[in-house]
């Protein structure tokens, strides 16, 4: 497959990524770029992820066939709104965002009204790093993208787009938006805010000096993510705030429910829990907990 032009907002790791994958590809015979900062432009072209990039979101936008947000969530509707009068008809509209409901609601009625296709994405991809010289070509290989349509959403786009990400070596999972969010409060959100309370606990600079520099691999391995972008990362807790703070909840009883064994001195039960979480995290990476397709 290949669209005759995509047009990438925001060109950063998760765009600029993209981007390489696409003219990697050839998936597409142009490849536009749009960055809020002209310093951006420059680490663009340096990066090489687009085939010329602006800061006019409109001249960007024009002719595209396959626009893709890649921006932190609160931009991606003002950003719609402000490139619909460039917007083709029959154009799909996707975007990378971790939050799902709120985007394919508000996002998708703002694309309609243009006479475009909104289709909800979630590449499972990513890393610690920002900006597009940090971008790779082959961030989404080999990853899972959620593809969450709704009951209106039009079928010949859901199907192009599940192709685009299967071309970029993705593998593709359709879900419900609402049903997206709660997964990923466990599996993706909750991870990072633990990640960050832990660096806060640990590295705050009341603790001893030493104490830095008692942190080893299991530490910097255990709190990577936390180094993402804190922008980012607001914008994903207050959008999924719901399901996120009930997963921090079952999160607290969880540890209450360890803390309870450690004080009683249940050797037995500490061990129980040990064993069950590498019981079940081995069976994971050894794809037992696999995600059905369609």
């Amino acid at each position: 497959m290949q669209f005759q032009k995509i047009t990438i907002i925001g060109v950063g790791l998760l765009g600029g990524s993209l981007g390489l994958a696409v003219k990697r590809r050839k998936l597409a015979r142009e490849v536009a770029g749009y960055v809020r900062r002209a310093a951006s432009l420059q680490d663009c072209e340096t990066a090489g992820a687009v085939d010329y990039a602006t800061t006019d979101l409109l001249a960007a936008v024009s002719d595209a066939d396959l626009v893709i947000l890649c921006t932190p969530l609160a931009q991606m509707r003002p950003l719609a709104q402000q490139f619909l009068p460039a917007l083709k008809r029959g154009a799909i509209v996707t975007d990378v965002g971790s939050v799902k409901a709120d985007i394919v609601r508000e996002v998708g009625a703002v694309v309609q009204t243009a006479g475009a296709h909104f289709v909800g994405s979630h590449p499972m991809a990513g890393g610690e790093k920002m900006g597009v010289l940090a971008a790779r070509e082959d961030l989404y290989a080999s990853s899972i993208c959620v593809v969450t349509p709704g009951p209106t959403t039009n079928a010949n786009a859901v199907r192009q787009l599940e192709q685009f990400w299967q071309a970029l070596g993705a593998r593709t999972v359709r879900l419900d938006a609402a049903e997206h969010d709660l997964l990923v409060s466990r599996s993706s959100h909750l991870p990072h805010v633990v990640a960050a309370a832990l660096v806060n606990l640990v590295l705050q600079p009341a603790n001893a000096p030493l104490q830095a520099g008692l942190c080893a691999t299991g530490f910097r391995d255990t709190t990577r993510i936390a180094s993402g972008s804190p922008e980012m990362w607001r914008d994903i807790a207050l959008a999924n705030r719901k399901h996120l703070a009930r997963s921090v909840d079952a999160l607290l009883e969880e540890l209450k429910a360890f803390q309870t064994v450690l004080k009683q001195n249940d050797g037995p039960a500490i061990e129980a829990f040990f064993a069950t979480a590498k019981q079940r995290r081995d069976h994971w990476c050894a794809g037992g907990l696999s995600t059905s397709t369609e």
